[in-house]
């Protein structure tokens, strides 16, 4: 890792500035039933794979698995895999994951094996590759690309989960999509898009996936969609030539049941980790209420005046992609930041605004105290404070008293506490 080193900077008047007491609050999220049998869910929607079936004895099939946090996406794999050998089929696993990894060919593979992801665990080869080949080109001259290894296959299966963007609205965000025209595009696909801004997810990434579906060895999708609690609450089988379609009626019913928070304004917010795995841009924009990218509108249902950062989770590995959206952070984070592999997921997605760093205190204790400081609160004594594990995480969350009140829930309140380094110990 690369990481930086910053210096301990005190600012003396933090030191007064009065801390709220918090209550502990169960939130109720949107829900559905979890589906009980994940590898009979598989098997049902790989019985659609009619051109899968139609493959000669022994064919050569690539299953494409992404990295992004997909629940239980070993067994997914694995079901998969056992459904190709039913077959009489040879599969082989390749990361389709854009840039992530490092972009290169081993740190993609260790990202799978991070997630589960293992020759052992699916009974199937990975071929991680970063090179690839170009089946046409955009309107506007953008060549598509594609895996290498996955076009010498005669076919492949795209694994997806249908969701939410981490950055801004549209009918088509991530799912089979994103997954053929960034994740099987490796990284010099990814840059062609993401170098457009958000022209390029919105018009190009369309346009090069249906390249890539004409021309390449694409067969099958299998796209999930997952409730609050991340559990499986779908799993279809989708031919190539409906990728687009199902994405845009699966994303409904992903957003529908999102997590969100119940407030329009918070003055002071406080989330205690951030991570590529929680999303891609560390933190989902709709609970934060902060896009903040040039030209893309920021959510209007909820504004949050000051918010703080305190740790990053061990899945992300040192990528702090998304800091660069909040006020401050303390300085054990900021120094255990992995800036080649921020740097290098920035540059590629063209969002380096997101790899910002905010103010950096010297513990956890003074990043709170600075973020109530300068909230905006015009009494800080009944600041509008949240704090939460994670924007996956909404079920518990901790509330100031005005917070509490306005929930009109009778949940006592607690002092913040802190260890003697200054680091948070009212966790959730």
């Amino acid at each position: 890792m690369l990481s930086p080193t910053f210096p301990v900077v005190d600012i003396p008047s933090l030191q007064s500035v009065s801390l709220p007491d918090v209550a502990r609050i169960r939130l109720e999220q949107p829900t559905a039933p979890a589906i009980a049998d994940i590898e009979a869910a598989v098997r049902d929607a790989m019985a659609r794979a009619d051109r899968l079936r139609s493959l000669p004895a022994g064919s050569r099939v690539a299953l494409a698995v992404g990295s992004r946090g997909v629940a239980h996406i070993d067994r997914l794999a694995r079901a998969v895999v056992g459904c190709l050998r039913e077959f009489a089929l040879e599969p082989f696993v390749v990361p389709a994951m854009g840039s992530h990894g490092g972009g290169t060919a081993e740190g993609q593979a260790a990202v799978l094996a991070r997630l589960g992801v293992t020759e052992e665990s699916v009974g199937a080869p990975i071929r991680a590759t970063m090179e690839v080949v170009e089946y046409g080109r955009t309107k506007d001259g953008i060549p598509c690309c594609f895996d290498a290894a996955a076009a010498e296959a005669h076919a492949v299966v795209v694994i997806a989960r249908v969701k939410s963007h981490t950055s801004f609205d549209r009918s088509i965000e991530s799912g089979l999509t994103k997954m053929v025209g960034i994740g099987l595009g490796k990284q010099q696909g990814a840059r062609n898009i993401h170098r457009l801004g958000p022209r390029g997810l919105t018009d190009v990434l369309p346009e090069m996936a249906a390249i890539a579906v004409r021309h390449s060895p694409l067969a099958f999708g299998i796209a999930v969609v997952e409730n609050a609690r991340h559990e499986l609450v779908t799993v279809e089988g989708v031919a190539p030539e409906a990728f687009a379609r199902t994405d845009e009626r699966l994303l409904k019913r992903a957003k529908s049941l999102l997590a969100r928070l119940p407030f329009t304004q918070i003055d002071a917010f406080v989330c205690q980790e951030l991570g590529k795995e929680v999303s891609g841009a560390g933190m989902d924009y709709a609970v934060i209420g902060r896009t903040d990218i040039r030209g893309i509108a920021n959510p209007e249902h909820i504004f949050i005046a000051k918010l703080a950062i305190l740790r990053l989770t061990d899945a992300t590995h040192g990528n702090g992609i998304g800091i660069g959206v909040a006020d401050y952070m303390p300085m054990a984070t900021a120094n255990a930041l992995d800036l080649k592999s921020m740097y290098e997921n920035g540059i590629t997605a063209a969002l380096v605004d997101k790899c910002r760093v905010p103010v950096v205190l010297p513990t956890e204790r003074a990043v709170l105290q600075a973020t109530v400081a300068t909230s905006w609160a015009p009494d800080l004594a009944d600041v509008r404070y949240c704090q939460i594990r994670n924007t996956l995480s909404l079920d518990e969350i901790l509330v100031s008293r005005a917070l509490r009140d306005e929930l009109g829930v009778a949940a006592p309140l607690e002092p913040l506490a802190f260890d003697a380094r200054g680091a948070l110990t009212t966790l959730i």
